[in-house]
């Protein structure tokens, strides 16, 4: 493939140029979602696309905001011609844009990851997987489990609604140009049933614990006004320690006791 677009830094755009990875990112998709509508996130030169529209048993969908790259992806894959949405996928509403079910797959902007992770989050009931390559930092704070440092307020919303696996580590030098960082592929699968019942105050609840994460939960969740006693084994832990189930319960005895 013919480099024919330039690669713009404040769109975050750091192109795969390794076909084998590109290959590995669509199979690792196709692998739990063999077939229905997919929406590519920020094609660039489709180094995925390709591979994409190759699976006759895919919709393939790409959102995409830079116009050298919609020139050559239309005149590459003329088949998107009805498939290409020109705006930044923060702004997609995949409720009204997907009647079905739409999997989400893409080599992801550094710069807007993790809201990615959330617009999905906000429209999970449409998204039933996503496999993405982010820079290796992230991907491992999407899947972290508790205990460690990496495990975060994004790694707690995440997997209150999707099961998430670290497939692959990619170098550097299978860019054009390349980051100074390594990536990393993940793979996400929505829960049949989310962990969490009331979204905004688990939200509210693991930031808060979290915004104070050196401190024990006795004291960074001080502003709810719960004795040691009903946080009960909570209260000398540190947010970093529980779990996803954790924090749904401690959510229900904070709302409980309000």
């Amino acid at each position: 493939m013919t480099q024919q677009v330039r690669a713009k830094k404040h769109l975050g755009q750091h192109f795969l140029k390794d076909l084998g990875i590109a290959q590995n990112i669509v199979q690792a998709l196709v692998d739990v979602y063999p077939k229905g509508e997919v929406l590519e996130v920020g094609p660039g030169m489709g180094v995925l696309t390709q591979y994409l529209l190759e699976n006759k048993s895919l919709v393939t969908w790409a959102a995409e905001i830079d116009e050298e790259s919609v020139s050559y992806l239309l005149a590459t894959f003329p088949i998107l011609s009805e498939r290409l949405i020109s705006e930044s996928f923060l702004s997609i509403d995949l409720s009204s844009k997907f009647p079905n079910q739409v999997s989400v797959i893409g080599n992801f902007p550094y710069n807007i990851s993790s809201q990615i992770v959330f617009q999905i989050l906000e429209h999970r009931e449409k998204v039933p997987f996503m496999v993405g390559m982010f820079q290796k930092e992230v991907a491992e704070r999407i899947g972290a489990k508790n205990g460690g440092k990496e495990y975060g307020i994004l790694s707690v919303i995440t997997q209150a609604y999707y099961e998430v696996d670290y497939l692959f580590t990619v170098d550097e030098h299978v860019f054009n140009p390349p980051p100074k960082v390594k990536s990393g592929v993940i793979v996400m699968r929505r829960r049949e049933k989310p962990l969490v019942q009331d979204e905004a105050k688990f939200k509210m609840v693991v930031k808060t614990a979290f915004n104070q994460r050196r401190k024990k939960l006795r004291n960074a969740l001080s502003t709810f006004g719960l004795s040691d006693e009903l946080l009960g084994v909570f209260a000398n832990k540190r947010a970093e320690e529980l779990s996803v189930q954790d924090f749904e319960v401690l959510t229900n005895l904070i709302v409980s006791n309000r």
